[in-house]
């Protein structure tokens, strides 16, 4: 039995007070607890950032690599010891960014790892210019006039490059952390959670029309699988599909029941209405929350070791001196 105190390192947190971070921080130290894995069987990688500092408060083996290669040292962590628990912390700048390459081709290959993926839009640690994340027309100090470019969306990418799992959580709601990362510890392949995080200097108030107790209420949707995707303060505010298009519905209003809802199907291979469901923006609907992506497929360390098992049993060669003697040799 653990309790979240047996993964805080001893170490200063030295993010800002205020910083979103440490909410993460602190809830991926109870979710560990809950899962009850021994802090020497985890490893946490960064790469560069803000969030890449994760790794210093984490009473677990760690690795702060350089910027963007975070998932190259995780995957290899994972491919060496698939044992191991795997997380890597990552921000919108360093993942999706300088990393980006690594990072849709660790989902690509569904390598066990569990990816923090902290999302402020904005490049905190260089001092505040707009990141691959901030919305088009952010002014910053790298784009005094707002920034021309269309935002990524961490979603998008990750359905694109064939990920299997995708989740998102806001960094004060502890209640949707203590279920959404042990899900994202359980599933077995590259788990993608975007952890909605606000940066009090450069980005203050960033997630402020969904981040309230009051305005999650009405302007969230929390998924869980199996269940129809209801939300509002009363509950009373569902989710239809007109046409192919996702659409906000009153409960017992123009004749709408609580079965026309439609019921979350965070298994089904086809992402089609999950990527519509992630991709869903305030004020227009409401920002989904929860595990929308779930999907069990093949992944890469779990065959790698397969095929590893299987060229040896095939093999002559079982040991190094086995080898030597397949070589060519002379006397002297």
């Amino acid at each position: 039995m653990y309790t979240n105190k047996d993964y805080k390192s001893n170490l200063t947190v030295k993010w800002c007070p205020g910083c979103g971070d440490h909410a993460v921080l602190a809830s991926l130290h109870k979710s560990l607890a809950d899962i009850g894995v021994a802090p020497k069987d985890i490893v946490v990688v960064s790469g560069i950032g803000c969030s890449s500092r994760l790794t210093y408060y984490m009473n677990t083996y760690g690795f702060h690599s350089i910027h963007g290669r975070g998932a190259v040292i995780a995957s290899g962590v994972k491919a060496a010891n698939p044992r191991l628990s795997v997380w890597q912390a990552t921000g919108d700048g360093d993942c999706l960014a300088i990393g980006g390459n690594h990072f849709i081709h660790s989902v690509r290959r569904n390598i066990d790892i569990n990816v923090l993926l902290f999302n402020n839009r904005i490049y905190g640690l260089t001092k505040g210019q707009y990141s691959p994340t901030s919305p088009k027309g952010f002014v910053s100090k790298s784009s005094p006039f707002g920034t021309v470019e269309k935002a990524f969306e961490p979603a998008a990418i990750t359905m694109g490059a064939g990920g299997t799992f995708f989740a998102r959580m806001l960094d004060v709601d502890f209640e949707a952390a203590r279920v959404v990362l042990p899900a994202a510890h359980s599933h077995k392949g590259a788990s993608v959670v975007e952890c909605l995080v606000n940066c009090v200097i450069f980005n203050n108030g960033t997630h402020s029309a969904i981040s309230s107790k009051e305005a999650r209420a009405e302007h969230t949707i929390f998924l869980e699988h199996g269940k129809p995707m209801i939300f509002g303060a009363d509950k009373d505010k569902g989710l239809v599909l007109d046409g192919l298009d996702l659409k906000v519905v009153k409960i017992g209003e123009n004749g709408v029941k609580e079965s026309d809802i439609l019921v979350h199907d965070a298994k089904n291979p086809d992402y089609t209405l999950q990527l519509k469901l992630a991709k869903m923006r305030f004020p227009d609907m409401p920002v989904a929350m929860g595990v929308i992506r779930d999907v069990e497929e093949d992944h890469y360390d779990e065959l790698l070791e397969r095929q590893i098992a299987d060229v040896q049993a095939k093999s002559r060669i079982k040991c190094f001196d086995d080898l030597i003697g397949t070589l060519e040799q002379w006397d002297m």
